[in-house]
């Protein structure tokens, strides 16, 4: 049976007024937990995510340890490209790695479509998992946005630059919006199914789109942007934006169909709210300082909050994921801080 939900974190996405800034952090399930580091030692990644009773234990155990108001689904960005005909590995070290990359048109074309029930079966039965038995918070669903997996698809694996993508964008147009459509198309179906599945929300990471400019960005990505949050609008769920290094896109985020805009550490939330970012803001602690004394960690949290409560519509958040070296008894303090704070600040 479902536990009562804390809806703290749903409530502040759509603006609403909370007795308290709610938080959760990116990669909070993962590398940092020693729990995590032993289960790793036994099984890979694709082994964990195969698996919804070990997967929704790795989710879930964030939510456990920090107090966290929200959990997010422990998958890699790579999980719907296998069934669409990419050839994917995760290399230790290295992260994604594609031998049969994306090079024209036709490459292009050769690409399938996502079949959620049966292309990823273990990914609905994880969410349903935690969402009809085990949470007391909302399941953040989430997808990789199309250049982010574009850049995958197109590079062979990670990059610095991404000029093999660039290139393929401003040299092949016409393959590059194929390639968009196709990708829109798969990540509206895949989004779809885990918000049937039970998902609340839903988070686009664009992780790596802070490499093209503005101008580009609005000709070659907004448009599919714009169809993705459109289709997903109909569901109900609130939609968050994040990408790195992309601040210059932030108003471009803004104006498209959907609820939180994520921010990195780049760009302060009083600037962001100057430029004219109206909708909830989530983010944006430098994930490094966590590796700092806590005096500094606290102090740092805290001018954060202050511009963050200045508006209200805020969820707290890091301007990143959280790196392996961290210890998790800083963010389980983090987390505490950040109610007390703020709960203290909103009754005054």
């Amino acid at each position: 049976m479902a536990k009562p939900i804390n809806e703290t974190f749903l409530k502040a996405a759509r603006g609403e007024k909370t007795d308290y800034v709610p938080v959760w952090y990116m990669r909070q399930a993962g590398r940092s937990q020693p729990e995590y580091r032993e289960i790793k030692e036994k099984y890979s990644l694709f082994e964990i995510t195969h698996q919804p009773e070990l997967c929704a234990y790795v989710t879930r155990l964030p939510v456990d340890q920090y107090n966290v108001d929200a959990a997010i689904l422990y998958k890699d960005i790579m999980t719907p490209l296998p069934a669409i005909g990419m050839n994917v590995e995760i290399k230790g070290g290295i992260g994604p790695v594609i031998d049969n990359p994306i090079r024209s048109l036709a490459d292009v074309e050769r690409l399938g479509e996502l079949h959620p029930e049966e292309d990823i079966p273990y990914v609905i039965d994880t969410i349903k998992l935690l969402t009809e038995e085990q949470l007391s918070v909302p399941l953040i669903g989430f997808s990789g946005a199309p250049f982010t997996l574009a850049s995958y698809m197109i590079e062979g694996g990670p990059s610095k630059n991404y000029n093999k993508t660039k290139a393929f964008m401003y040299a092949e147009p016409k393959a590059w919006f194929a390639l968009m459509d196709k990708l829109g198309d798969m990540v509206i179906t895949y989004v779809k199914a885990q918000i049937k599945a039970g998902a609340r929300t839903i988070q686009i990471f664009d992780s790596w789109v802070g490499a093209v400019n503005v101008e580009d960005y609005r000709y070659f990505i907004k448009p599919v942007m714009n169809r993705i949050f459109s289709s997903l609008r109909e569901e109900n769920v609130p939609l968050i934006m994040f990408g790195v290094g992309a601040s210059h896109l932030a108003l471009e985020w803004n104006d498209l169909p959907l609820d939180v805009v994520g921010l990195d550490w780049r760009l302060p939330i009083r600037q962001a709210r100057e430029m004219g970012i109206q909708k909830t803001v989530q983010g944006n602690l430098d994930p490094a300082i966590l590796l700092a004394p806590w005096e500094v960690i606290e102090e740092r949290a805290k001018a954060i909050l202050d511009q963050g409560m200045e508006q209200g519509g805020y969820i707290f958040n890091l301007g990143h994921g959280v790196f392996p070296s961290v210890n998790p008894e800083n963010l389980k303090k983090l987390t505490a801080f950040v109610h007390e704070y703020s709960a203290a600040k909103n009754g005054r």
